[in-house]
C-alpha cells in the first residue's frame, strides 16, 4: 500500500453530497486533506484557485458529465491530474475519459469498495505526478547549467583570443626590432600560427555553437590574415579560397588551421623564387560520407615529400603533427607546374 503525500489535498467533484462525504471521510483516513464540489463549474472555479493536487471527478452530474468537465480542466495552466470516477459498467466511457487526459478511473460499485481503490489509484498518480515534476525540474536545472556553461566558455574563447591577439601584437612588435632576416622570418611564422588559433577561439565566441566551427567563414578569415601578413613581408601572391560550409568539432579545426597556415607560408616562400609571383589555391569540402578533403595548391617550381626540406624543416614537422592529430596525413604531390598538398580526414 502507497501512503499519501502529507497534507496532499484532493478536490472530489461529486453531486451527491452524502456520497462525498463517505468519499472524504475514506481519503481523509489516508492521510489527505478533501474538499468537495458539488458540481462541474464549482470544481473548475476551485481549481484555478490554485493548491488542489489531484482531482476525482465523477461521470454523472445534473446536467453535464465529467467528460464535459474533464476538457476544460486540462486547459488550465498547470492543472493537477484528474481520475475519473464512473458508475457505468460502459468501457467506453473510461476509455474515453482517459483519452480526455485523466491518468486513472475508477468504478463506482454499489458496495462502496470503490473508495479504498480510489484512495490507491490517488497515492499512484500523485507519486507519478511528483516524479514528472521532479523530471521536469531536472531538466531545467540541466538546461540552466548548460546555458552557464556554454556562456562562460564563450566569454574564455573571447579573452583566450585577445590574449593570443595580445602575444602576436608583442612579437610583431619584436619582429620590427630584430635586424637578423632569419630571426625576423621565423618571428613573422610565429605571429601566422598565433594568429590561426586565435581565429578558432574568435569564431566560437561569435557562434551560437561552441563546440564546432563553420569552416567557410574561419578559413576564409584565416586566408585574409595570411595575405595580409604576406604583403608585410614583401611577398605578393594571391590566395584563392573555395570552402564548403562545413561544421567541424573545434580541436579538429585548429589542427585545419594550423596545416593552411604553414602550407601556405610555405608556398608563399618557395614557391614563387626570384620575386616571380603567382596564385595560391586553398579547398575545403566534403569527401564522401563523414570525411572532407583540404587542397592547398599553387603553380610554382614545384616540390614533393622526397626533396630534401627548406629552411628549418619545423613547418614540415608541424604539418605532420598537426595531421596526426587529425589521424590522417599530408600527402604532397608534384605538378606541372607547381606543388599540390592533400589532407583527408574524418569529421
Amino acid at each position: 500500500m502507497t501512503d499519501a503525500p502529507f497534507a496532499a489535498k484532493i478536490l472530489y467533484i461529486e453531486d451527491d453530497p452524502g456520497l462525498g462525504q463517505l468519499v472524504r471521510r475514506a481519503l481523509q483516513s489516508r492521510g489527505y486533506s478533501v474538499e468537495l464540489a458539488a458540481d462541474g463549474i464549482a470544481g473548475l472555479a476551485r481549481i484555478r484557485e490554485g493548491g488542489v493536487d489531484l482531482v476525482a471527478l465523477d461521470h454523472h452530474m445534473p446536467g453535464q458529465t465529467g467528460l464535459d468537465i474533464l476538457p476544460l480542466i486540462r486547459e488550465i495552466p498547470d492543472a493537477p491530474p484528474v481520475i475519473y470516477v464512473t458508475g457505468s459498467e460502459d468501457s467506453r466511457v473510461a476509455v474515453a475519459a482517459l483519452k480526455a487526459g485523466a491518468v486513472d478511473y475508477v468504478w463506482k460499485d454499489v458496495q462502496g469498495h470503490f473508495r479504498e481503490l480510489l484512495a490507491e489509484a490517488a497515492a499512484t498518480a500523485l507519486h507519478q505526478e511528483r516524479m514528472r515534476r521532479e523530471a521536469i525540474a531536472a531538466e531545467l536545472a540541466v538546461r540552466e547549467a548548460r546555458d552557464r556553461a556554454e556562456l562562460l566558455l564563450v566569454e574564455v574563447n573571447h579573452r583566450v583570443a585577445n590574449s593570443l591577439a595580445i602575444v602576436a601584437a608583442m612579437a610583431r612588435l619584436q619582429t620590427s626590432a630584430v635586424r637578423d632576416p632569419a630571426a625576423r622570418e621565423a618571428l613573422q611564422e610565429m605571429q601566422a600560427r598565433i594568429a590561426a588559433i586565435a581565429g578558432i577561439h574568435r569564431s566560437l565566441y561569435t557562434s551560437d555553437d561552441v563546440t564546432r566551427v563553420n569552416m567557410r567563414a574561419y578559413l576564409g578569415k584565416l586566408v585574409e590574415e595570411l595575405a595580409e601578413a604576406m604583403k608585410e613581408a614583401g611577398r605578393e601572391h594571391r590566395i584563392v579560397l573555395e570552402a564548403q560550409t562545413i561544421e567541424v568539432p573545434t580541436d579538429k579545426a585548429v589542427s585545419v588551421g594550423v596545416i593552411v597556415t604553414e602550407l601556405v607560408t610555405n608556398a608563399h616562400k618557395y614557391a614563387y623564387p626570384d620575386e616571380s609571383t603567382g596564385e595560391i589555391r586553398v579547398s575545403f569540402a566534403a569527401d564522401g560520407e563523414g570525411t572532407a578533403r583540404l587542397t592547398v595548391e599553387d603553380d610554382g617550381i614545384g616540390w614533393s615529400e622526397e626533396d630534401a626540406p627548406k629552411g628549418t624543416g619545423l613547418g614540415t614537422r608541424i604539418i605532420r603533427s598537426m595531421a596526426a592529430n587529425l589521424r590522417s596525413s599530408v600527402d604532397f604531390e608534384r605538378g606541372s607546374p607547381g606543388t599540390r598538398a592533400t589532407l583527408v580526414f574524418q569529421l
